[in-house]
């Protein structure tokens, strides 16, 4: 199949509810001009060199997803147009975020990345961080950025208990983080968790947004 009828085919899987973000990561631009063709209009990128070389090549309406570790001296590259941060894991990113965000006269909308892996490669924050980043002197004086929710990546593996573990310890965080700081921000509802791999667990446990690349554009090229 291809990727138009990949696309068809996930979308009947996935609940209107739920945010499908393309993953074009190594993908070329033509790649991505023919999901957007079949109407996809979501694309996330991990990488903020691809992002940045892909974004001008293609039409304006696309909403990229930043989905990957970022690393401060890039923020000013996506600031002009980036939809959403989805991995925000530090005090110090957030605040270069606003800085950037406050330069293009807009507010970027951000995620708290969690680490709920048991791979110690991932990164992320865990609860009592993300507490600290909110109760910080400097948090209140942001007001170019916008915390819509939570980010995780999940362990890579078939284990479908694991995997359910770690989805629900995402959800819990997110429901802990809105009693806490968010009861009345109608903004804080996005729970991003779930991939080709495991989508179907992840929205079973409340996902709200998806990041699907192979199930779209087939395996990736490293090379």
């Amino acid at each position: 199949m291809g990727i138009k009828e990949n696309l068809e085919e996930l979308k009947k899987e996935i609940p209107e509810h739920v945010k499908l973000v393309a993953v074009s990561k190594t993908k070329p631009v033509e790649a991505v001009r023919e999901a957007y063709d079949a109407g996809q209009r979501l694309f996330g990128e991990n990488k903020a060199q691809e992002i940045i070389f892909k974004q001008p090549e293609l039409p304006d309406d696309i909403k990229w997803h930043f989905i990957g570790h970022l690393q401060r001296n890039k923020v000013k590259n996506l600031a002009p147009f980036v939809e959403i941060i989805e991995s925000v894991d530090s005090l110090r990113l957030l605040r270069e975020i606003n800085k950037e965000a406050i330069k293009n006269n807009r507010i970027i909308p951000v995620l708290f990345q969690f680490h709920i892996a048991s791979e110690e490669t991932k990164f992320g924050l865990d609860l009592d961080e993300a507490r600290q980043i909110l109760e910080s002197e400097q948090y209140p004086e942001m007001k170019n950025i916008r915390i819509d929710g939570v980010m995780g990546m999940a362990t890579f593996t078939e284990n479908e208990t694991m995997l359910r573990k770690e989805f629900t310890l995402l959800r819990n965080i997110y429901e802990t983080l809105k009693k806490e700081y968010f009861e009345s921000a109608k903004h804080f509802k996005e729970i991003s968790m779930g991939m080709t791999g495991d989508y179907k667990i992840a929205i079973d446990e409340g996902s709200t947004i998806v990041r699907i690349g192979t199930a779209i554009f087939g395996e990736r090229n490293y090379h």
